[in-house]
């Protein structure tokens, strides 16, 4: 028996029984396609949320802060790397030439006092207030550990940009899902200056900046995110007092903090080793985003296992099916025997028909999973939208499609084989009779 006769015998039974072969075929699609949707889920979860951010962005990030030694355990003839240092321009260069860090970006504070906008929300205008802004570069936002609520980041420079933090939103009592609201709206506010002999004698240097954009943001503790640029003039005004900024709480580094991008997630833990070692305090979020990476990894395990379990049933049904089929065909199998059909021409026929239901029901399920894996993925995004968050781009790997159909297809073949087996062995002569 050639190639071509096994197959057109497998067409024709098929054909005989298209109930039949048409519920196989649909057990292994579905089964299939809830194995892609899941996995695709699962990859996506992983691939998308920490590994695409891991690669040199904010979940990389440390913060770097000076060090505050304790007096009892600092030897005060030999500096050690636990004394505190200020963060300087100096200290930027020092970290950024280590070989685990990737960028080091500044981060400037300065007290400002906030008074009432020229426009108001909601008929609510905000009450003067003493609040922080936070400057950063705004050159690089890709670096930054700010995630957009609503509008956009200032301007890399601008002096006239800012951007609000959630805090902001419920000093307003403003809702997430309403935080394009404030954009467009303007804020007055001013840093001090001691010119005098205390907090009485104290001058302020007002300013008019446009909210651009609502932010949750992790740079520095501070409602207002602003261009390095406009902290720094804060900052440089307030210093500039008769008490050289002591009285209003103005840092006496040039900057409060330092932003750093470690080469990848994994190097986090060295740079921070590093870091300490040259004196300074860091803080990173690598074990929480270690602990989560490990979570969604047993997530993509559980989630394709139930796939996986799913496809092995459908395999089953394709044992059952072709068993149904060896007791409807003992006397076709018979009469092919008689006709010279050796063992395994009779074996290489069955499995052919497993192969062929595999292949067609793992092809429709494949392209339904990931159809159905889609629409997930909009269904969440519109949900992510709703809470203000940044949406998840949807990918359906090549991986994944040929892992489907050809699982689908040796789990089929698989089944089969009992079937395929208990053909071949059946006599002639019984066959016939039968």
């Amino acid at each position: 028996m050639t190639w071509r006769d096994a197959l057109s015998l497998a067409r024709r039974n098929s054909s005989r029984r298209p109930g039949r072969v048409a519920l196989t075929v649909l057990s292994v699609a579905l089964a299939t396609a809830l194995l892609t949707a899941l996995v695709t889920i699962a990859q996506t979860a992983q691939t998308r949320v920490l590994d695409q951010l891991a690669k040199g962005g904010p979940v990389s990030g440390i913060n770097v802060s000076p060090a505050r030694p304790d007096p009892e355990q600092v030897d005060q003839d030999k500096p050690t790397a636990g004394e505190a240092r200020d963060l300087d321009a100096d200290a930027v260069e020092q970290i950024a030439a280590l070989p685990q860090v990737a960028q080091v970006l500044p981060v400037v504070t300065a007290r400002v006092f906030v008074a009432s906008p020229s426009a108001t929300v909601s008929g609510r205008p905000i009450r003067p207030f003493v609040e922080r802004m936070v400057g950063i570069d705004m050159g690089r936002p890709g670096l930054l550990p700010i995630t957009l609520l609503a509008g956009r980041l200032p301007q890399d420079g601008s002096l006239v940009d800012v951007a609000v933090t959630e805090a902001w939103l419920k000093r307003l009592g403003v809702a997430r899902a309403d935080a394009a609201q404030l954009v467009g709206t303007e804020v007055r506010l001013a840093a001090g200056r001691v010119i005098g002999r205390g907090r009485d004698d104290i001058h302020g240097r007002w300013t008019r900046l446009t909210i651009v954009g609502v932010v949750a943001q992790g740079a520095g503790a501070g409602q207002l995110v602003v261009p390095i640029e406009q902290a720094e003039l804060a900052q440089a005004w307030t210093v500039s007092g008769t008490d050289g900024g002591e009285e209003l709480g103005a840092s006496t580094s040039p900057y409060s903090g330092l932003l750093v991008v470690a080469e990848g997630i994994e190097n986090v833990g060295p740079a921070r080793d590093a870091i300490t070692a040259i004196g300074y305090s860091s803080s990173a979020p690598e074990n929480l985003i270690a602990s989560v990476d490990n979570y969604l990894g047993v997530v993509e395990i559980v989630l394709t296992a139930v796939g996986l379990i799913a496809l092995v049933v459908a395999a089953l049904g394709i044992t059952n099916a072709l068993l149904a089929s060896v007791r409807e065909r003992r006397r076709e199998i018979g009469v092919l025997k008689a006709l010279g059909a050796r063992d395994r021409d009779v074996l290489r026929l069955f499995l052919i028909e497993a192969f062929v239901l595999g292949l067609v029901g793992g092809a429709l399920g494949t392209l339904t999973g990931a159809a159905i894996a889609r629409v997930v993925g909009a269904v969440v995004n519109g949900y992510l939208a709703d809470q203000g968050l940044a949406g998840v781009r949807l990918t359906v790997s090549p991986l994944v499609i040929f892992g489907g159909i050809a699982g689908a297809t040796v789990l089929a073949v698989l089944g089969g084989i009992a079937p395929a087996w208990r053909a071949a062995r059946l006599p002639a002569v019984e066959a016939v009779g039968a």
